[in-house]
């Protein structure tokens, strides 16, 4: 550790080498520890402030937007020199100074190298026509190529770039965005290999592609092709092929800027440098030089130098603590990874390889939807060791702080996408990381919240905005926003204090404000929405979030318009996709009651294409193991026999259960069989924040279970009790009684009003039961507002109900009229006719067929991922499955 004998008359001069993030970060931290005593001169090369590397893409299709990092005024300072300008050409550690290309000398107590890293090249013929993708003045250059080339050209350019891993996509969504038609060229088999096996690869090779982007895996180029004015005409591959080319960006990687450690000729060797580069550091980040440290990019640790922000930002905070006195140490890197490009999710963290002994998979795959899922943890599938999504990505949030914890329930719970739902509650303990950018734990954020001195005057925090800018969690990728928010407003509501009803950091309206504005102004796209209520691109909060409020308001065609990528998965399949990447087929019953011969187009149908059959327990016919490409032709039969969707996949209507009624029951006082269908028949596609599930009893025994459902209906002598807010599921909840002996026309008045006013002020993915339990007032707010309307209210919501009953069309009959619609339904993007021969199935014992296990599938531990399938490794649990 390095004495400190600073004094504010006798200033120790510190100077950094490098202007980038991790310089920033250092500066910063030394400003917060204070600088009495300290005098601190940042020498970068480049002619700005220190910006934000890590969100280049947003320069690259708009030169003006402002990627300075912090406050500009922290450079006001007077014990902070920034010089802009100055790139340090060589260090002189007997004489303690560094001397700049411009001629200029620094001398000092303590030097701090950040010169990060440069654009890994290629050393190909024709190279020196290609972009590279790395700084400011690389992607201003590249915006001004493609609009110069597509003016010049008269049309939409080729833009090639090589490199699938992390800098490349973002490049290759870039260009797409400036208009320009992307191609993709990776060396490695599949995208972002570094980050992602081989199934995750393979799903998100198919998401990019089915927006446009073209891959090229698996093959190098071998020369840049250009005319003799030196315009890129293509790319020659090393197999012979020709890729047409009108611009080329290199993005392979970046090698660390480490020249200043190595010594020239005749010199001896100092400093230790790793196997590819980078100077060798201890785990205070010390070179092997007293007084000389070394972070970010250009540092070395444990042989592996990684162009991240989360390691880059904890070196600078280590190097600041130990010149103030302190002891921290450099914990290891941590690789965790989440961006979303062109609207597809992907994360890695952890041991996202399985690479520690024993270690166990549990995987959901669905490549040809672009949709993989998988958790690893160890042997005994308690600990979370890692995990690796693509294309739903939403558990991430809630596992990253659980890294090298027991897990609270088991880990299939956690897969989103088959079934799991949303992953369980967790309460984060102090010591988990919740911002791995910036090493932010709960335990902080809680004391920010609390007010318990985390930042200046101990004042509690109440905005997340100024959480954000207190404790500096979510300020740079901003994956842990959604976390961040929700624990500010859980420990707010233990204090007693009114939570901020903001949907998130982009709008400032609540849910249901949003909802109103939505629906009072017919906004009908996610981007006219943003335009008019928020700010920025968006995030995981606000965009499921608007694409349920738009598909409750709106009848038209779910997927149309831009609103398919918003989406769940089972909705842009209209199916709900099974553990081995299959679907189910769910026809519509209503009420239960179905004809001798609709009965056998079922069995005709489930013989023809050899589907699983079950009775569900919302008394329909479910028929599982459809491909993909099958579903069309399946439905096809169904709707010209009459059926239609069951929307089995949907936030909206599932059934409404019946018992026979008086029209066959001794017992019977009302014919709850009519009751049923005209109810179903009501509110089929009714799309709401969660799935809605209806009973109706025709007597006080109650064979319909309907106060287990949303909406129960059970019938008296004199009409109809009304209950409501009844849920199964892991928290079941008896509905409560809310009128009583009710005619048919109140019946159905009332529960217009229930269901419209539920879905325009609960919240995404919360059911009627917890939504009810959160109300002010509970059973009896409910009662005011939908029999008393003491809102004022009550004709409104009718007409609104009114509205979606009129318009009302079957999904699946609107998907058969539509060749473009019909596209969807491909197994393979670029092999439409081929077939996903990888799913297989085995017979049961009971006469019917089944998935194939991956034992039976010969993956015994390592699961075979080259189609659509689920694995798991022996002995741990299954995934969760679907409910009826």
């Amino acid at each position: 550790m390095t004495e400190q004998t600073s004094t504010p008359e006798t200033p120790r001069r510190i100077v950094v080498a490098g202007g980038g993030p991790a310089a920033h970060r250092f500066a910063d931290a030394m400003h917060a520890r204070g600088l009495d005593g300290w005098h601190v001169t940042v020498l970068t090369e480049e002619a700005h402030l220190p910006y934000d590397r890590v969100a280049l893409s947003k320069a690259l299709t708009d030169s003006t937007v402002d990627l300075t990092l912090g406050a500009a005024a922290m450079w006001d300072h007077g014990s902070l020199n920034l010089r802009t300008g100055e790139r340090v050409v060589r260090i002189d550690a007997g004489t303690k100074t560094v001397q700049t290309a411009a001629g200029h000398s620094y001398a000092y107590d303590e030097l701090v190298v950040a010169t990060g890293s440069d654009a890994a090249r290629l050393p190909l013929p024709g190279a020196e026509h290609v972009h590279v993708y790395r700084t400011l003045e690389d992607v201003w250059a590249i915006n001004k190529a493609i609009a110069g080339l597509t003016e010049k050209l008269g049309r939409r350019i080729n833009a090639v770039t090589i490199g699938g891993g992390l800098l490349g996509l973002e490049s290759a969504a870039g260009t797409e965005q400036l208009g320009a038609n992307p191609v993709v060229i990776n060396g490695a088999p599949w995208l972002m290999n570094t980050q992602l096996d081989e199934g995750a690869g393979q799903a998100l090779g198919r998401l990019i592609e089915a927006k446009g982007f073209e891959v090229h895996g698996g093959v190098f180029p071998s020369e840049i092709l250009a005319d003799d004015d030196g315009q890129v005409t293509g790319v020659l591959m090393a197999d012979g092929r020709i890729i047409a080319a009108d611009i080329v960006i290199v993005a392979i990687g970046v090698r660390p800027r480490d020249e200043l450690f190595r010594a020239a000729e005749g010199e001896e060797q100092v400093f230790s440098l790793g196997p590819r580069g980078g100077v060798v550091i201890n785990d205070y980040c010390a070179t092997e030089v007293p007084g000389i440290w070394a972070i970010g990019e250009v540092a070395n640790f444990e042989g592996m130098c990684l162009g991240l922000v989360a390691p880059a930002n904890t070196m600078a905070e280590i190097v600041a603590d130990r010149l103030h006195g302190g002891d921290a140490t450099f914990p290891g890197f941590d690789t965790a990874t989440k961006l979303k490009l062109s609207g597809v999710d992907v994360a890695s963290f952890g041991d996202a390889f399985a690479r520690t002994e024993h270690a166990l998979e549990i995987v959901y795959a669905d490549p040809a939807r672009g949709v993989y899922q998988k958790i690893v943890t160890t042997d005994d599938a308690k600990t979370l060791l890692g995990g690796i999504f693509v294309g739903d990505a939403s558990p991430y949030m809630s596992l990253r702080p659980l890294l090298g914890r027991e897990l609270p329930a088991e880990p299939g719970a956690f897969l989103s996408a088959a079934g799991g739902g949303e992953a369980p509650e967790t309460e984060l303990p102090d010591d988990a990381t919740l911002c791995s950018c910036n090493n932010v734990t709960a335990g902080s954020i809680r004391d920010a919240i609390n007010g318990c001195g985390t930042c200046e005057g101990s004042a509690p925090v109440q905005e997340l905005g100024e959480l954000k800018g207190c404790t500096r969690a979510g300020t740079q990728c901003g994956s842990c926003v959604p976390m961040l928010k929700k624990l500010l407003e859980t420990e707010l509501t233990k204090s007693g204090v009114e939570v901020s009803k903001a949907l998130c950091e982009h709008i400032e309206l609540s849910r249901q404000e949003l909802f109103d504005a939505i629906r009072v102004l017919e906004l009908t796209s996610f981007e006219e929405i943003m335009a008019k209520y928020g700010t920025g691109a968006g995030c995981d909060i606000c965009k499921p979030t608007i694409a349920n409020i738009l598909a409750s308001q709106n009848s038209a065609y779910v997927l149309d318009a831009g609103r398919g990528t918003l989406q769940d998965t089972n909705d842009r399949a209209l199916a709900n996709m099974q553990k081995d990447g299959t679907y189910s087929v769910v026809p519509r019953i209503a009420g239960g009651e179905i004809t001798p011969r609709k009965l056998g187009v079922i069995a005709a149908v489930a013989e023809k294409y050899n589907l699983y059959t079950k009775i569900t327990g919302g008394q329909r016919i479910d028929m599982f193991g459809a491909r993909l490409e099958q579903l069309p032709e399946i439905w096809k039969e169904l709707v010209d026999a009459g059926f239609e969707s069951g929307q089995a996949y949907g936030k909206s209507l599932r059934t409404v259960k019946s018992c026979v009624g008086s029209t066959w029951c001794r017992f019977g006082v009302q014919d709850s069989v009519a009751m049923a269908i005209k109810l179903e028949l009501r509110y089929r596609g009714l799309r709401s924040p969660h799935k809605l599930k209806m009973g109706v009893s025709g007597c006080a025994r109650e064979c319909a279970e309907a106060r287990g459902k949303d909406v129960g209906v059970i019938a008296t002598a004199d009409g109809w009790n009304l209950y409501v807010g009844g849920n199964g599921g892991a928290t079941p909840a008896h509905a409560q009684l809310l009128a009583k002996d009710l005619d048919d026309e109140t019946l159905i008045r009332y529960i217009d009003r229930y269901f419209m006013y539920y879905i325009r002020t609960a919240d995404r993915l919360q059911r009627t039961a917890r939504w009810q339990e959160e109300l002010d007032g509970g059973i009896k707010h409910v009662e005011d507002v939908v029999v008393k309307d003491t809102l004022g209210i009550a004709e409104d919501l009718e007409a609104a109900m009114a509205k979606h009953v009129d318009t009302y069309v079957d999904e699946w009959a609107d998907t058969l009229k539509d060749p473009e619609r019909l596209r969807r339904f491909r197994s393979f993007v670029n092999a439409p006719d081929q077939k996903d021969d990888s799913i297989t199935f085995v017979p049961d014992e009971r006469g019917q067929m089944r998935p194939a296990t991956p034992e039976e599938k010969e993956a015994a531990r390592q699961p075979v991922l080259l189609g659509s399938s689920i694995a798991v490794r022996p002995g741990s649990p299954a995934p969760i499955g679907n409910e009826a």
